[in-house]
């Protein structure tokens, strides 16, 4: 299978980084082995849900991919590569040598996910000495009262689990057009929180960075500093930013990103003129970074929603291709200026759409990814489901659950199995043999795919939930929780130490400790091209 594909040496790889010409270095692994070691700029794309991933996130089909991936002694590669090919991926290489070939030649390996937002975060404080507080020094302010607000700058989501007492949540890329709101006297202090060190740096920094007057501090560590020092956080917190900004607080934060963004070098084109960027072999990735809620009530046609803090965050998740070009817009000439000047540092060619009559965003709602479709397979309703499973006569019914297995132990059909869909074969060694399996994930999309791998690997009868577990759930049928059956392991998602509220204090302090010496491991990789201005 492999002698089907040409191979691409780990020096082949670096060269092309080098030269700053088109690549995507994708990892096939599940998120748990990725995240343990990768270079700098692999991608994660599971190849259980390859088909689901790839057009949306690798647009063109000329791309140069290369792919690796070993999990358990299998080498994924081969099989996702098949998978690129038959979607229409015309440049598919392999990796001479998987993950190990690329440490034996040398090349950097790094940990965690997000690894080049978070590499360039701490770049960004040791090159700018962006101002910070530690916990033990917020506390006090917040004891005295003091003229201080507390931002938190990450999703809404991440902010309800667990907050800084007193923060107001204010996610990345709104913070330069919304903390005059909260902070009209220059004699306010702004403190800027995350749950570790990258968004409170970029958030602070981008307060400075855009001219904001006031006093301006990153919470060293984040929710994890606060932590480890002892300190309560709040739970379910629910204090948002105002919704309306006053003409001049707009035109400052305006004037404040613009400069910026100019100093960056980021890019302008008016809308009219998008399609030129469309040149033949060049990626173009185009990005609404305001809030989702606004990107549905209308957006540009051909662009996708990425709130840009979340965007600096997740450069590897939402823009895989490196070398490619962004495209930003938003309705107020700050956010995508902001967004897009910290892009242009991290090395991206970056361009910023001209403000234009609202009336050209014309599409609404949310946006579809493109996906093939999946080979034909029986289906079953809810109802017929839950008759097989409670007829004694029945029994010889396995249920699978290829869903992410956060939401399996959330919440799943009575006796279901969790299973890894590229770990199917090994699934079945653990789940006793069946008559029937009928598989199902949230939607039923992925299970439909599964359900293809399933047919090549047993003569027993296949089918797929109807809906999913969602339409399981709609006809109000029982359901369970908790990890009851798992065939494979959880390694579909990587527990970052960052989130929740459980987390070991070993497991916090090594992962500040891993942040600390990224820079170094970025001096040492030297692909990088970020430039901090």
């Amino acid at each position: 299978m492999t002698s089907t594909f040409p191979i691409l040496t780990p020096a082949g790889v670096r060269r092309i980084l080098l030269d700053r010409k088109e690549i995507a270095l994708i990892d096939v692994r599940e998120e748990d082995p990725f995240a343990q070691s990768h270079p700098l700029w692999a991608a994660n794309f599971p190849l259980s849900k390859l088909e689901l991933d790839a057009w949306p996130r690798i647009p063109r089909r000329d791309t140069p991919v290369v792919v690796y991936g070993e999990h358990d002694g299998v080498d994924l590669a081969p099989r996702a590569a098949q998978v690129l090919r038959a979607l229409g991926y015309t440049s598919v290489h392999l990796l001479e040598g998987g993950l190990a070939g690329w440490i034996a030649a040398g090349g950097e390996t790094f940990r965690d996910v997000n690894v080049a937002s978070k590499s360039f975060g701490e770049l960004v404080e040791s090159k700018r000495h962006t101002p910070s507080l530690s916990a033990q020094e917020v506390q006090v302010l917040l004891d005295a009262h003091a003229d201080a607000v507390v931002v938190d700058a990450r999703r809404f989501d991440e902010y309800q689990t667990m907050s800084i007492p007193t923060a107001t949540n204010v996610p990345g890329a709104e913070l330069v057009l919304r903390v005059r709101e909260l902070a009209p006297d220059p004699a306010t202090r702004v403190i800027v929180n995350c749950a570790g060190r990258t968004r409170s740096i970029i958030g602070a920094q981008s307060l400075v960075n855009a001219g904001l007057p006031n006093p301006v501090a990153a919470l060293r560590n984040g929710t994890i500093g606060w932590t480890l020092a002892g300190q309560k956080l709040d739970r379910g917190a629910s204090r948002r930013a105002p919704a309306d900004v006053t003409a001049i607080n707009r035109a400052r934060a305006q004037s404040g990103a613009r400069d910026i963004a100019a100093k960056a070098g980021v890019r302008r084109i008016a809308y009219a003129e998008l399609a030129s960027l469309d040149a033949p072999g060049r990626t173009v990735y185009r990005f609404d970074v305001r809030t989702p809620d606004e990107f549905a009530a209308g957006h540009f046609p051909g662009f996708v929603s990425a709130p840009g803090g979340q965007l600096v965050q997740e450069t590897d998740h939402n823009a895989p291709v490196r070398g490619a070009r962004i495209v930003l817009a938003d309705d107020d000439g700050v956010r995508a200026d902001m967004s897009a000047s910290w892009l242009a540092q991290m090395g991206w060619e970056v361009w910023v759409v001209d403000p234009v009559d609202a009336g050209l965003r014309s599409e609404t709602g949310t946006v579809g990814h493109p996906a093939p479709e999946a080979e034909a397979v029986a289906t079953i309703t809810p109802g017929t489901l839950a008759g097989w499973l409670n007829d004694p006569k029945e029994n010889d019914v396995a249920v699978l659950d290829v869903t992410a297995s956060a939401n399996y132990v959330k919440r799943h059909i009575p006796g279901a199995w969790f299973v890894i869909r590229a770990q199917l074969q090994q699934a079945l060694e653990k789940i006793p043999s069946a008559r029937r399996y009928v598989l199902t994930c949230g939607t039923s999309q992925l299970a439909r795919f599964a359900a293809a791998d399933l047919k090549r690997l047993t003569q027993a009868e296949v089918a797929v939930l109807e809906g999913g577990t969602q339409a399981w759930i709609e006809a109000k049928l029982p359901l369970e929780e908790g990890e009851t059956r798992l065939a494979v392991p959880r390694s579909d998602r990587y527990r970052r130490p960052y989130e929740g509220t459980d987390n070991a204090t070993e497991a916090m302090q090594a992962y500040l400790d891993w942040e600390f010496g990224l820079i170094a491991q970025l001096e040492r990789d030297g692909t990088h091209f970020f430039n901090v201005v």
